[in-house]
């Protein structure tokens, strides 16, 4: 996510008869875990809109850990699984999320899968 996308992910303000809660209720709450020897993001949990996929995801961390161009960002599901980059994050959440949220690992270098 950029500042911009980050902003709009968990602003509560909005011109819609739309209450926050509600519009809160609509994102996916999504657990980033640093794995391996990747920087640690310490803001670990982020709302992310439903029909983002996964490739969208790794573009956020990649830019917002300032990767070199050249780094690779993998993820993975519950430390089990790589989902396809253009898998949508509602289906993952639907199939995987537990306690109301979506855990995904973040590594540099392939871990699990």
């Amino acid at each position: 996510m950029t500042d911009t996308e980050e902003a709009q992910a968990t602003a509560s303000t909005s011109t819609t008869t739309t209450t926050p809660t509600e519009k809160d209720a609509a994102k996916i709450c999504v657990l980033l875990n640093a794995t391996g020897n990747v920087p640690i993001i310490k803001k670990r949990t982020w709302t992310v809109d439903p029909n983002k996929t996964v490739s969208w995801i790794q573009k956020f961390i990649h830019k917002f850990l300032k990767l070199d161009a050249n780094e690779q960002i993998f993820l993975y599901v519950n430390q089990t699984f790589a989902p396809a980059p253009d898998q949508i994050i509602k289906n993952l959440y639907e199939c995987h999320g537990t306690n109301g949220k979506l855990v995904l690992y973040y590594c540099k270098n392939q871990a699990w899968g």
